[in-house]
């Protein structure tokens, strides 16, 4: 299969196993993100990919060419680093310019291929300049030319963003995106930034403890998350864990019981953990919803909404509500509404989710 194919990937470093057999398909033109918490193995899996660290067991091809022993340069793959890695003493057209000297390009080849490149990139005015004198962004705008005069069959990029302020990094983003959507190669992104991940990702990759949690793409993540840690990782504030048990009728969180999606009664006395997003509840009733009485701690306000932190019983609770140019009316907020078709059930002792109907 054409694209990234990894199979069976290990990595130890002496006695050590950080990556744990790891099998994943990127398919040709395929936008995928690695995501997870630092330590989970997944920049050790794209400098597997590219070749700066050698694979313990397993099989990785690229474009149907197994490349486990292929050297870095020869595995037509292109890198853009966390650090930019730009020669600070060669301007913006020789930074782009200079791999593809190293492989004696024709000169008029090699303008005209930098000059197409910058005017995708918004660079054409800068190529006289070098680093010092450009920004954070118009630098890793740089880094990623680099990379595209190549012409690669894959890019790997290292959490390209994190030296970028906040409006720099959503304006990045958009560029990443708008850029992958034009030259459509096969991209694998690495970032600890469930925002990013969202954002840019075909399919997501979910990593913890060197070992892959959940694929899919950003919304089945986001609904239909495989277990706790998913869950917890994705969403901004992430979804709610709370203690509970079911019930005949649903389940009981907090002392209270609400609905659930799906016959609970075979599974009555069952410890579960009962998530549901801060988006999914709401301060008015509804449709197929259960009131959950609450006390509450804080309400903090972002402009059009804010985020109420909560207590149900002793089980801590973050929702969002509209705050209508005004807080006031979010301060005595006594209970909420819980949709039964938005809970989401998770085995208390494995994490994994529960699905009632199978």
């Amino acid at each position: 299969m054409s694209g990234v194919n990894l199979s069976g990937i290990v990595k130890s470093y002496g006695a050590m196993q950080v990556v744990h057999g790891i099998d994943l398909t990127v398919a040709e033109k395929e936008f995928v993100v690695l995501v997870g918490p630092s330590g989970c193995g997944k920049s050790t899996t794209l400098r597997m990919i590219a070749g700066l660290e050698e694979i313990t067991a397993g099989d990785l091809t690229i474009h149907e060419r197994r490349v486990n022993r292929v050297a870095p340069k020869d595995r037509d793959v292109a890198m853009v680093f966390q650090n930019y890695a730009l020669y600070p003493h060669l301007n913006v057209a020789d930074n782009m310019a200079f791999g593809l000297r190293i492989r004696k390009m024709p000169k008029d080849e090699i303008k005209q291929t930098i000059d197409d490149v910058a005017e995708i990139l918004g660079l054409t005015n800068y190529l006289d300049r070098r680093p010092a004198d450009l920004s954070g962004g118009q630098r890793q705008r740089v880094a990623m030319g680099r990379a595209i005069v190549r012409h690669p069959k894959v890019f790997l990029f290292d959490e390209p963003l994190s030296n970028l302020d906040a409006k720099l990094r959503t304006q990045m983003r958009a560029e990443i995106k708008r850029l992958h959507n034009r030259l459509g190669v096969t991209s694998v992104y690495v970032t600890h930034d469930q925002v990013e991940a969202m954002t840019l990702a075909d399919r997501i990759v979910v990593m913890n403890d060197g070992a892959i949690e959940q694929v899919g793409t950003p919304m089945e993540l986001f609904n239909n998350p495989a277990n706790t840690f998913v869950a917890g990782f994705l969403g901004s504030p992430p979804m709610n864990q709370m203690k509970g048990q079911l019930t005949e009728n649903g389940a009981l969180v907090g002392g209270t019981e609400i609905k659930v999606d799906g016959p609970t009664g075979s599974h009555a006395g069952r410890n579960v953990i009962v998530g549901i997003r801060p988006e999914h509840v709401t301060l008015t009733p509804g449709e197929g919803t259960s009131a959950l009485p609450i006390a509450l701690d804080l309400v903090e306000p972002l402009g059009s909404e804010a985020l109420l932190h909560a207590h149900a019983g002793k089980e801590p609770l973050v929702f969002k509500a509209d705050t209508l140019g005004d807080i006031n009316h979010l301060n005595n907020v006594a209970e909420v509404h819980v949709p039964a078709s938005l809970v989401k059930l998770f085995d208390a002792e494995t994490g994994r989710a529960l699905n009632l109907g199978a």
